[in-house]
């Protein structure tokens, strides 16, 4: 028998969640982990890309990260079964790695314009998906919709961590001078 790669069951507009409950596709939270997936599906591009085996690395984990925080997302609090499966050390994680990636590049003298590396600017998409996802999941956070405010947090970390991976990017495909936004 052929595998089905198509259910069908979202042709009405309407999308499930964890706890049984279908939702328009619209929907804040749909909304939300749908750009999640789609800062996924950036990174990956980026992890494709990337010069530097340490950033390739670092993004593969933090798309991990990304599928676990898509499944709290999905997840109505009143359903929640166990614990969030993004944890919350997770943000210990994302300052210690910016910071050590950090060391290593210099802070541009100004705003940048991204395009001075293929991957540099590919990590800055993904970062500027990550900012849309983080707005996404504060209105969730807002209307006290989420379990807890880990990928609130997550989300908010990432974006300064994508911007010095950018950087590192940037460096390993021999970038010497930024192109600034005012010159």
């Amino acid at each position: 028998m052929a595998v089905k790669w198509y259910t069908a069951t979202g042709d009405d507009g309407y999308t499930g969640v964890l706890g049984r409950e279908r939702l328009p596709k619209y929907a804040d939270r749909p909304d939300a982990y749908g750009t999640v997936d789609e800062a996924s599906a950036v990174l990956g591009l980026a992890r494709a890309q990337a010069k530097d085996a340490a950033i390739r690395d670092l993004v593969l984990a933090i798309q991990r990260d990304l599928y676990k925080m898509m499944g709290d997302l999905a997840t109505l609090p009143e359903a929640a079964p166990r614990l969030p499966w993004l944890a919350a050390d997770r943000l210990a994680w994302l300052e210690q790695t910016t910071d050590q990636l950090g060391a290593d590049v210099a802070m541009p003298p100004a705003f940048i314009v991204p395009g001075d590396s293929v991957g540099g600017a590919t990590l800055e998409i993904g970062r500027t998906v990550v900012r849309r996802a983080e707005r996404l999941v504060a209105r969730l956070a807002h209307n006290c919709e989420l379990r807890d405010d880990t990928p609130l947090k997550y989300l908010n970390r990432l974006s300064s961590l994508l911007f010095v991976m950018a950087r590192v990017e940037d460096k390993a495909e021999g970038v010497e001078k930024y192109t600034l936004a005012a010159e």
